[in-house]
């Protein structure tokens, strides 16, 4: 005879278990999958720009001489060979973790089954001592009333339907049991792979300091010439400044001229750049757009940033930097960071070709350029290409100078480029 308050146990324990199964989808890895999504993702993104910065060494290799810039690059290879390490050790500890809770639920699921098959097994027994057709109707017939009865018949019902949902959960957990294994197999083999990755990394990057020290080395035995190439391209450098400020000069001293002669009353000061409405829409727009300004080339890696810096080879030099400066492959072109009118172009030794492009009271500079696509006076767009780089044939360098003016105070690049 089966007992009232036996098959009330196993309905208690089947919504246990289905509790169960409903909690353990909230399982951590559910919720782990998107940070291994955006390690993978940030991992392809450093891997491509290894590959690029090789392009650029490859192209340094041509040199017929030793340059710094061979050490810059350098330099940029070895934090991007450090982030990608990082990266795979991010990647090898997020898959430890999978791992772990992949085992404790794989451990947590045979202990179930274990016990669902116990207690399917024990249900089976208690069928088989009550298969006797007679025994479950004196039951019913022992009933006190009708209601009782009618209790009694549910009761071995629920009885038979709870017996064939404890068959589907046995099915189901040793299904589950199977993936998890499954998964673990291939979390394992994917920490293995990762790990044998990481391994060949630290070798390169090994590689790459030692030859960065010996390029350093060897570099450090021209000091004389390397300071030489320092002084002629500083004095560029200036007078490329010194250019900037007389053309700023230049169009404020028009503004007030032509102010005077229409009369025009200004609230702007004499020392700033006096804006037409179409130009004081573009300024505020350029404005607008800090931090999202695409960078005046498409691909590249910052070789020098803005303010001062110890020199990369000589020791005690310090070097000061306008803007930035991005090293490049041969025959790239330049792009225009935002809409504007180009203002001034011009030719300075050791900085080639210089473009200006002026966005109501901001300006964007672009220098050593090996060609230039527009004229004084063009419009010109977002990403519109304005010229190509030039390469020195001699360090096999192609590598551009950027700067961002708002009047006469110059402004980190860095600041207004999209990152």
């Amino acid at each position: 005879m089966i007992r009232p308050r036996y098959l009330h146990k196993c309905l208690l324990i089947c919504l246990l278990l289905t509790g169960f199964l409903i909690c353990d989808m909230q399982d951590p890895m559910f919720s782990q999958t998107n940070q291994r999504v955006k390690l993978e993702k940030s991992k392809k993104e450093i891997e491509e720009e290894i590959a690029y910065t090789n392009k650029l060494l490859t192209e340094t290799k041509k040199s017929r001489q030793l340059s710094v810039n061979r050490v810059v690059i350098l330099n940029n290879q070895i934090q991007k060979r450090e982030k990608l390490i990082n990266n795979i050790n991010n990647q090898v500890n997020d898959l430890n973790d999978q791992v772990n809770i992949n085992q404790m639920s794989l451990d947590e699921l045979r202990q179930e089954l274990t016990r669902l098959r116990k207690e399917y097994a024990s249900m089976i027994y208690q069928t088989y001592k009550n298969r006797n057709a007679y025994n479950r109707l004196m039951f019913l017939f022992a009933a006190r009333d009708f209601n009782q009865a009618y209790n009694r018949l549910q009761y071995f019902r629920q009885y038979s339907d709870y017996r064939h949902n404890q068959v589907a959960l046995i099915l189901k957990t040793q299904q589950r049991i199977n993936t998890k294994i499954q998964e673990l197999n291939t979390q394992k083999n994917d920490k293995l792979s990762l790990v044998k990755s990481k391994e060949t990394e630290k070798e390169r990057l090994q590689r790459e300091k030692e030859e960065k020290n010996q390029t350093i080395t060897q570099l450090q035995q021209k000091e004389k010439d390397l300071r030489t190439r320092l002084k002629e391209k500083e004095k560029a450098l200036k007078r490329l400044q010194t250019a900037i400020e007389n053309m700023i000069a230049e169009e404020i001293k028009k503004s007030t001229e032509t102010n005077k002669k229409t009369g025009t009353k200004t609230t702007t000061p004499p020392t700033t750049l006096a804006l037409t409405p179409e130009e004081k829409e573009l300024s505020s727009s350029f404005s607008s757009n800090r931090g999202k300004l695409p960078w005046p080339t498409e691909k590249g890696i910052v070789s020098s940033t803005f303010g001062e810096h110890e020199h990369p080879v000589l020791k005690g030099i310090r070097t000061k930097n306008n803007g930035i400066n991005i090293v490049t492959a041969g025959g790239s072109n330049v792009r225009a960071v935002f809409n504007g009118t180009v203002t001034g172009i011009m030719s300075i030794p050791n900085l080639n070709e210089v473009v200006i492009i002026r966005h109501g009271e901001y300006l964007s500079v672009y220098s050593n350029l090996e060609t230039v696509y527009v004229k004084k006076g063009d419009k010109v767009k977002t990403k519109q290409s304005i010229g190509k780089v030039y390469t020195d044939p001699d360090e096999s360098k192609t590598e551009m100078h950027f700067e961002i003016w708002a009047g006469k105070t110059l402004l980190d690049p860095m600041n207004w480029l999209a990152r």
